[in-house]
């Protein structure tokens, strides 16, 4: 197979990935998933290349890290540096600042519209554009994120050991971030808008719990503080009152969205909007894979995304191995 060699000390410019006629795989994400994948990709050999407005994903939006393997305490930007270090170590050519407008199946192809212009094909094509999580949108929510507001427990409970924490939301998802954090709050305090929604044998588990206060029928309205956040202002939808709550962090855990709608109208989708593939990352698309937070994946961790990135790539080599055929010099045609 002829790789291309491309200069990669700055931003891969658009004339950068004309020179591939078409690619093994492209991947459409720069998160954890995507770039292992690539890692992967070009490991097994084959032209690929990422497409991503930006790098990172919602390692951006994590303080610190502590439960990746090898990194006892990281910032998520930094792991996110190393990442991509690694993957530009490789000449993986990386295409940011750009967004993907459409993508048509060409059976057994794929066409990739941008929206500078450009049209890219490949042979196997890697959805790795990850979720995000719904946000109440209130005041003082996105300037004190990273600075007591969080949106994954898993990721952040132990940074709040022995302190007072709020969580809002009434679901399965709220539920479980409750039962996570008290192993390590000193107390929680749970907010929501309307009754519980979450299953009858969570509930149980919570209220069995010493250390957690419900208020139901309240709506959080603001997020308060200095340097860090300090506490949030309610109201209280039975008494019709405003009401402060001091707290030292705040949990919104509503659900997440997964971007998705991209494929949305050509792979199967669960209810929630996320890509359903099957062991080995493929979706209902032969030549169509999905990895990360973007797909059905119940535990969305950044080593779960790193590991499913692996597996596509893994897949599609295969996949590449069988429907296509490899002419005298060793390259698929």
């Amino acid at each position: 197979m002829k790789l291309i060699n491309l200069n990669l000390e700055s931003t891969v410019t658009s004339s950068d990935f004309d020179r591939v006629v078409k690619w093994d795989l492209l991947i459409i994400g720069g998160g954890p998933a995507g770039l292992n994948a690539a890692l992967y990709a070009k490991r097994k050999g084959l032209t690929c290349g990422i497409i991503s407005k930006e790098i990172g994903g919602q390692l951006h939006n994590t303080t610190d890290v502590d439960n990746y393997l090898g990194y006892k305490l990281i910032e998520g930007k930094d792991l996110s540096h190393q990442f991509v270090n690694h993957v530009n170590s490789l000449e993986v050519p990386i295409y940011k600042d750009v967004n993907v407008l459409s993508i048509e199946v060409m059976n057994p192809d794929f066409k990739i519209s941008l929206d500078d212009g450009k049209v890219l094909y490949s042979k196997t094509l890697l959805m790795a554009t990850g979720g995000m999580p719904k946000k109440l949108a209130v005041p003082g929510e996105e300037f004190y994120a990273n600075k007591g507001v969080s949106y994954c427990t898993t990721c952040d409970a132990p940074f709040f050991k022995d302190k007072h924490v709020i969580v809002a939301g009434g679901g399965n998802s709220a539920a479980e971030a409750i039962l996570d954090l008290s192993h390590w709050a000193q107390h929680i305090t749970v907010v929501h808008r309307s009754q519980w929604r979450a299953d009858k044998i969570l509930l149980d588990k919570i209220y069995a719990l010493n250390n957690v206060t419900v208020h139901l029928e309240t709506q959080l309205l603001e997020v308060f503080g200095e340097a860090q956040m300090t506490g949030v202002k309610v109201f209280d939808k039975t008494t019709k009152q405003e009401k402060t709550i001091a707290a030292q962090g705040l949990f919104i855990e509503i659900g997440n969205l997964p971007k998705s709608h991209l494929v949305r109208d050509l792979v199967q989708t669960n209810p929630q909007g996320e890509i359903i593939v099957d062991e080995n990352q493929m979706t209902s698309v032969p030549g169509l894979y999905a990895a990360g937070d973007v797909t059905q994946q119940v535990f969305k961790q950044i080593v779960i995304s790193a590991a499913d990135g692996a597996k596509a790539a893994l897949a599609a080599t295969q996949y590449l191995n069988q429907t296509y055929k490899e002419n005298s010099n060793g390259e698929i045609i």
